[in-house]
């Protein structure tokens, strides 16, 4: 099966990932396009989800609460920090376009234990990770500091030329607290839109090896392995990042052969 899930170019949903489609335990994720005041419903009954915002402007509704204009970005490359809303399982709820808008919903398995509420752009760290060609810029939407029972949900800009989520890593063992073992979703975007990036998925043993070229709304998914991405010059990388697992925390395991990248980069 290949990693790689690409993009629809039209309809709501750009793409999809479920358990049951990755024969995988933990994450799902999906990305829409909305038109304005299209509707996306969202309801999970033994899962938890968090709704990013990821261009443009929504109402998100409930039943219990409701909230409007939510979205203040025109394009996820945008220096800023996006809106979400936090979903327990069994909230039915509904995704208003109040412009034209693109979310991605992520879930993972849940109780119940959080209830429902909104993360604000202001709530969220931001910061910047690496150096030389290897800086990319972070904002943690939901890190595993703030109450969810399994998401972990963090969006990445790199810069056209960069690499990013290197030196290659993984977290695909229970070893706390040297690593963790988190299933992941990457879902790309590239500006300009016409543009590529490569990600690598890999294991020690090569029982995965895997080498995509990536484009625009293109989704990648790790089940296990390091999982590095390259942009090539020209063009600028956006991801959003889902990780679940049993342990609701993210400790990762360099690879022994590029780890030396950290202590002296290559000039």
């Amino acid at each position: 099966m290949s990693l790689l899930v690409k993009a629809q170019r039209e309809g709501q949903t750009i793409a999809r990932v479920t358990p049951e489609s990755a024969m995988w335990r933990y994450v799902g994720f999906a990305a829409y396009r909305l038109e304005k005041d299209e509707v996306l419903y969202v309801y999970e009954g033994a899962r938890e989800a968090c709704i990013v915002v990821l261009t443009g402007a929504v109402s998100i509704d409930t039943g219990d609460q409701k909230w409007t204009g939510l979205g203040s970005r025109d394009s996820v490359f945008e220096d800023s920090a996006p809106y979400a809303v936090y979903l327990p399982p069994n909230v039915r709820t509904t995704v208003r376009a109040e412009r034209d808008a693109e979310v991605g919903v992520a879930t993972a398995p849940a109780e119940g234990r959080y209830p429902v509420r909104l993360i604000e752009p202001a709530k969220m760290t931001r910061s910047v990770r690496g150096k030389s060609l290897n800086t990319r810029y972070v904002c943690d939407i939901l890190p595993q500091s703030e109450p969810a029972e399994s998401l972990l949900v963090v969006e990445v800009r790199t810069p056209g030329g960069h690499a990013s989520s290197y030196p290659p890593h993984k977290h695909d063992t229970d070893n706390v607290p040297l690593e963790s073992s988190l299933e992941e979703t990457y879902y790309h975007r590239l500006n300009p839109p016409q543009g590529f990036a490569f990600q690598r998925v890999y294991t020690d043993l090569r029982d995965i090896d895997e080498s995509m070229a990536v484009e625009d709304h293109d989704v990648v998914m790790v089940p296990r392995g390091y999982h590095p991405v390259v942009v090539p010059y020209g063009y600028d990388s956006y991801y959003l990042n889902v990780m679940a697992g049993r342990e609701r925390v993210w400790h990762f395991k360099n690879d022994p052969a590029h780890e030396w990248i950290i202590e002296k980069p290559p000039t």
